[in-house]
């Protein structure tokens, strides 16, 4: 008998327990800082424009600022075969919630609205192209 109560104390005790549990998983949250915000630009950044053969990043390569003293990471777009050269495009972000700035010729030009949604996307945790 004794073990019978305790099986049933038990088997309560787990559901109460399962009945205080969301039966949703909660989605993982994105950190909004500057710095894991702009990791996340990079690497989507370096995937979907750099590495993938897209012609309107072609021309130009990925130089990375992440470890910025000034408190605001960036990504540059440089051109390929002079990357000491002028960027072309910056892409910065500053604080907590990061504040995203894109400026420079590519953001000025055609695909300017196509590069701030994906920057948005991206910084927000997407990761597709």
């Amino acid at each position: 008998m004794r073990q019978l109560t305790c099986s049933l104390a038990l088997f309560a005790t787990v559901l109460a327990l399962a009945a205080c549990q969301s039966s949703k998983p909660r989605p993982p949250s994105v950190d909004r800082a500057a710095l894991p915000t702009m990791e996340r630009v990079a690497l989507a950044a370096n995937s979907c424009w750099f590495k993938s053969g897209d012609s309107t990043f072609r021309d130009y390569r990925l130089a990375p600022e992440l470890n910025s003293f000034s408190g605001r990471p960036r990504i540059l777009a440089v051109p390929r075969h002079s990357p000491e050269s002028r960027p072309l495009l910056v892409v910065q972000a500053e604080g907590n919630p990061a504040r995203l700035d894109a400026f420079g010729p590519l953001a000025d030009g055609a695909a300017g609205e196509r590069i701030k949604r994906d920057v948005v996307r991206w910084a927000n945790g997407a990761k597709n192209c």
